[in-house]
């Protein structure tokens, strides 16, 4: 039987990408030299049928034997594997070297709240803890909820999640190819990204792949609406790299690809941006993946995607930030002090377990080596970060029902909800009962539609989910302030 076409193996991709860098041509390029269309040079290039002319004349045009690129030459295709590895290895060494200083620039520092100057993420990072079934998705009944629970106690609930199993964030990154991490206002999430970044670039996680970080918003927003890989590719070449150098390596899956913050997309850009996504992940499926999103907005699916969530931190975990905290703050004498009150005073112990608040707990202890007497301006201060201050700092607008509430009209919703809760000595809330008092909240405000019907059809609990996501992120606010 004669074969009328023809496909490179593995091994014989990874030749031709070599041979096409070695000559500096780009796919279009080897299309020309053997006078034929781009779409033979890509399937050629990618591993797919070409007739036997092309699939030979490509060959040739690249100074390659078209039986070893074929797999008819086993000796010579195993003898070429260690030649390629080799070969690869030193490009990830390159790229790494020359990009190296854009992702220091952007993933090696961090400055939240109000910090004086960043501070690296070597010197504050604390290790991630990482729940493989999501909280939400937790099917207990209110009564198992309520064992071993009483109102002595529910301030201590929430505390570092102890009722889930932890597993370390850098052994779940390990273990899954695809990943949705999701994770309260402030969790940590942005920062756990980076860290997988820089160890990435200096060889100390993922040793076969170079980092690639990219901030959804940011990519969502550039002019023309690129796709992703022409995205990256301008990235690259800001560095000083090739194309060729991007298409090896992604198509080799060499990469670890991190996407950041898939819900702080704007509204008008949601749909493109997941839809690129998507083609991306299917187009380079060897590459690992890692996205982050808030747990609120949980209306994105993937499906070849593990979802997990970011843990609260843990008494162990909030030590060890205030303790490095301090030290890169030249200020090491106040570190015991802080962590004794801290477990002299468990309502904002609880603060602590949310990394964002902690970080606010740790600036304003700084300036006094004490919290605050009254400690309802600390609470007001937590709320207040993660109603406004955190996305501002940032310049994101979410786009839900409630996004014409006054600060003050959001403080006042969740405090109806907190009063009428704890008036109830219901500490767990089902969640249509939650969604009814919102709507009944909103639909009472003098702007408000009269018609409850029209209401009801338009806020979903995925648009409320913000507002539940922000009680649920400060238990001790809410509990601390009714007594």
């Amino acid at each position: 039987m004669v074969l009328r076409s023809r496909s490179a193996t593995l091994d014989g991709i990874e030749l031709i990408n070599l041979a096409i860098t070695e000559k500096g041509w780009s796919r279009e390029d080897l299309a020309k030299h053997c006078d034929c269309s781009r779409q033979p040079s890509v399937k050629f290039c990618s591993g797919k049928n070409v007739s036997n002319k092309l699939f030979v004349s490509f060959c040739k045009a690249l100074d390659l034997d078209w039986e070893v690129i074929a797999g008819i030459k086993k000796d010579e295709v195993n003898s070429n594997s260690a030649l390629i590895e080799a070969d690869m290895n030193a490009l990830l060494s390159n790229i790494c070297q020359q990009i190296e200083s854009d992702i220091e620039h952007r993933c090696g520092m961090m400055r939240v709240l109000d910090m004086e100057q960043p501070i690296g993420i070597d010197e504050l990072y604390t290790n991630v803890n990482i729940l493989e079934k999501l909280s939400g998705r937790q099917r207990l009944s209110i009564t198992e909820l309520g064992q071993n629970y009483n109102t002595e106690n529910c301030h201590r609930f929430a505390l570092g999640q102890v009722r889930y199993e932890h597993v370390p964030g850098l052994e779940v990154v390990n273990r899954f190819k695809k990943l949705m991490i999701f994770g309260k206002p402030g969790s940590g999430k942005t920062t756990f990204l980076k860290r997988l970044a820089t160890l990435c670039n200096k060889g100390k996680f993922k040793v076969d792949c170079v980092p690639i970080f990219v901030t959804l918003k940011e990519f969502s927003e550039v002019n023309g609406h690129p796709n992703l890989y022409d995205y990256i590719a301008k990235q690259w070449q800001i560095c000083g790299l090739h194309e060729s150098d991007l298409a090896r390596v992604i198509s080799q899956g060499n990469a670890l690809i991190l996407l950041d913050g898939l819900d702080e997309v704007q509204e008008l850009d949601r749909c493109q941006t997941v839809q690129s996504i998507k083609v991306f992940t299917q187009q380079f499926r060897n590459c690992q993946f890692v996205v982050t999103c808030r747990i609120a907005a949980r209306e994105y699916t993937f499906e070849q995607f593990t979802e997990v969530e970011i843990a609260d931190f843990n008494e162990k975990q909030i030590e060890e930030f205030a303790v490095k905290w301090f030290i890169a703050k030249e200020d090491s004498e106040k570190v015991n002090n802080f962590i004794q009150q801290l477990k002299d005073n468990q309502p904002i112990q609880e603060l602590a377990t949310n990394p964002l608040l902690l970080t606010l707990l740790c600036l304003v202890f700084g300036e006094a080596n004490n919290f605050p007497c009254n400690r309802s301006e600390l609470y007001k201060e937590g709320l207040d970060i993660l109603l406004k201050k955190w996305d501002a700092k940032r310049n994101i607008e979410r786009d839900q029902v409630y996004k014409k509430l006054s600060l003050k009209r959001k403080e006042d919703l969740l405090s109806q909800l907190a009063y009428q809760t704890f008036k109830r000595g219901d500490y767990f809330i089902k969640q249509n009962i939650i969604e009814r008092q919102i709507i009944e909240y909103i639909s009472n405000l003098p702007s408000a539609t009269e018609d409850e019907t029209v209401l009801r059809e338009h806020v979903t609990f995925a648009d409320l989910s913000e507002t539940v996501q922000d009680m649920k992120c400060c238990p001790a606010i809410f509990s601390n302030e009714l007594r």
